[in-house]
């Protein structure tokens, strides 16, 4: 195990990046290659490639950055002293030199992350490397000393004010917006703030009512599963007295007076109908109904897809569940549980929805079934489903957290996520005997590999335990296994042992098909064709065609939780951004 004073760490680093700076200099691949461990991973965001990607194995890495340096003119490699310093840190169950560097390109100044491990001679050589665009030259940001002085917020007391100049750009009369971005919850309001600050304009359209109603129409309990320090939005933290895990209409408050704060353009009661690629103009033809009934037709030259990663309620055809005279509703339509106190209620699906949902209807007097379609992921919600974040609780500020935990390659990651899932099965051990007792099926995720891979594969599949595995396995939730219901008819549920199972009630918690399926709705076979499917790992081990450029010109996707769009939004913007200034195609070749 490494014990490394504080200064050596630094030291090693810096020693490091400026052997590795020769290296790329003189264009020699076997002085790359031995920088690094045979076992290293280099993941790139956008400062070398242009592409989110990540390569294994030294030989192989080697060969990736001198390719990829060539054009971009990487040079002043050096640890940053305005960030958190090298230290020794653990990660991935092994003790390594962690330091944040800062180099720059010709186009843009650039972090990253490097991790070091001895090799068998004690030298120091790279086990990962994260590259990662910041900014662009010419095009920074207009925050904190960069912050806007110029003519419209100057006192003009023959023009229009700052809220006449809102107003106007909210309304739209006059021109189109650069980007639209369909959807408002996180992925839509951090990818909007990112864009203003590089002076893109951009509208998001909902069409729901309010900013907010997003989430606060779901289910009356609904709080969030991971910790306040982990979910704050781009520019705009959360406030320190805040509890820890935010109520969702809390958080649906807060989108709202992020939208004022932020001065992001954002259309309510908007739906977005549909629309069409003109190749020659490079320009969508987007239809919009407005709240009065009343269609807009615009001309973006980007969408940005941000409804989330799942967008459409999935509701299986079930045998005989048309013949039930009870109510039938989705876990995205359902409130709250009052109104069936003393009432039998079937919830169909084991994961976060699906137990929340049963567990309020418990705690509201009904008498609740829970129907298991698959194995189901569950861990307590503290600690277990909180290891994945401990690094936002080590002392660095959010920044650099942020770019720390992008610094992983998902290769990587699995065998992190291996460790976390198995440390979790150790702490909840008892919880898990009881629900195997009571008939609920486990899993563990792909491969062992836990709920986050469950998440990036197929969007669900597991629970954070809040109270109601205890309830299922004291007996007062009873599960049943799909299989084993031969059909539904007007009063409940037949059983395949002759026994039938009564309801006044069933909520499909059975999550949503993939945004590949609202592409094709409303843009057409031919461009969900041409981009393929959204969510899940593709060939670069990243999330297909999520944060980056399709193989559809201007069409973009975003999603997940507020973590992810925190981080992403910023690959997504900038990328938008360079097409914008022609540094960069709009379709990935």
């Amino acid at each position: 195990m490494l014990e490394v004073a504080r200064e050596v760490c630094g030291e090693a680093a810096e020693s490091w990046l400026y052997s590795f700076g020769r290296a790329m200099s003189s264009a020699h691949g076997d002085d790359v290659e031995r920088l690094f461990h045979s076992d290293c991973h280099w993941r790139d965001a956008l400062a070398l490639t242009w592409h989110l990607t990540n390569v294994s194995g030294a030989h192989e890495v080697a060969h990736a950055l001198m390719a990829s340096i060539k054009g971009t003119g990487a040079s002043e490699f050096a640890t940053d002293p305005d960030r958190t310093p090298a230290r020794e840190v653990m990660r991935v169950g092994q003790r390594t030199i962690e330091a944040i560097f800062r180099f720059e390109t010709r186009i843009g100044r650039c972090s990253g992350v490097l991790r070091l491990l001895p090799d068998d001679k004690g030298q120091w050589k790279a086990w990962t490397l994260f590259t990662s665009l910041e900014e662009l030259k010419g095009f920074e940001e207009k925050t904190s000393k960069r912050r806007p002085t110029g003519a419209s917020y100057a006192r003009d007391f023959h023009g229009p004010n700052w809220l006449d100049l809102r107003r106007a750009a909210m309304a739209y009369t006059d021109r189109d917006p650069e980007v639209l971005i369909v959807g408002g919850g996180q992925a839509g309001l951090a990818t909007a703030a990112r864009l203003s600050q590089l002076q893109v304009d951009a509208l998001i359209v909902d069409r729901e009512a309010r900013i907010g109603d997003n989430w606060r129409h779901r289910y009356h309990a609904l709080t969030l599963h991971n910790q306040i320090q982990v979910n704050h939005l781009p520019y705009l933290p959360f406030p320190p007295a805040w509890p820890t895990y935010i109520p969702k209409d809390k958080l649906a408050n807060w989108f709202e007076a992020y939208v004022e704060a932020m001065e992001l353009n954002f259309w309510t009661s908007t739906e977005f109908l549909g629309g069409a690629y003109d190749e020659k103009e490079k320009r969508w033809s987007v239809n919009l109904r407005r709240s009065d009934g009343g269609t807009r037709t615009m001309r973006p030259r980007h969408i940005v897809v941000a409804s989330g990663a799942n967008g459409i309620p999935n509701v299986p055809d079930i045998p005989g569940l048309a013949d039930f005279r009870g109510k039938v509703v989705h876990s995205s339509g359902y409130e709250d549980g009052e109104a069936w106190r003393g009432r039998d209620a079937i919830v169909i699906g084991t994961g976060n929805s699906g137990h929340d949902i049963a567990q309020d209807l418990h705690s509201s007097g009904a008498h609740v079934t829970l129907v298991q379609r698959s194995p189901t992921l569950v861990v307590s919600i503290e600690p277990s489903a909180q290891l994945a974040y401990a690094m936002y609780n080590e002392g660095p500020p959010l920044e650099d957290c942020d770019l720390i935990a992008s610094a992983t390659s998902w290769p990587l990651a699995r065998r992190a996520h291996y460790l976390l899932t198995e440390q979790a099965k150790r702490l909840d051990r008892e919880l898990l005997e009881g629900l195997e007792r009571a008939g609920f099926e486990l899993d563990y995720g792909p491969e062992g590999t836990g709920w986050q891979f469950k998440f990036l594969t197929r969007g669900g599949g597991y629970y954070f335990n809040v109270g109601c595995s205890e309830l299922i396995a004291e007996g007062k939730i009873r599960v049943v296994q799909y299989r084993d219901i031969e059909r539904f008819d007007g009063g409940g549920a037949r059983m395949r042992d002759g026994t039938n199972l009564p309801a006044s009630l069933v909520v499909h918690a059975t999550g949503y098909l993939g945004q590949e399926h609202m592409v094709r709705r409303l843009l057409g076979d031919a461009v969900a064709d041409r981009v393929g499917p959204v969510w899940g790992f593709g060939e670069e081990s990243e999330i297909r065609n999520m944060y980056t450029r399709t193989r559809q010109a201007g069409l973009w996707f975003i999603a997940g939780g507020l973590a992810q769009c925190r981080i992403n939004s910023k690959y997504l913007a900038l990328q938008i951004k360079a097409c914008e200034e022609g540094m960069i195609p709009l379709v990935r070749a």
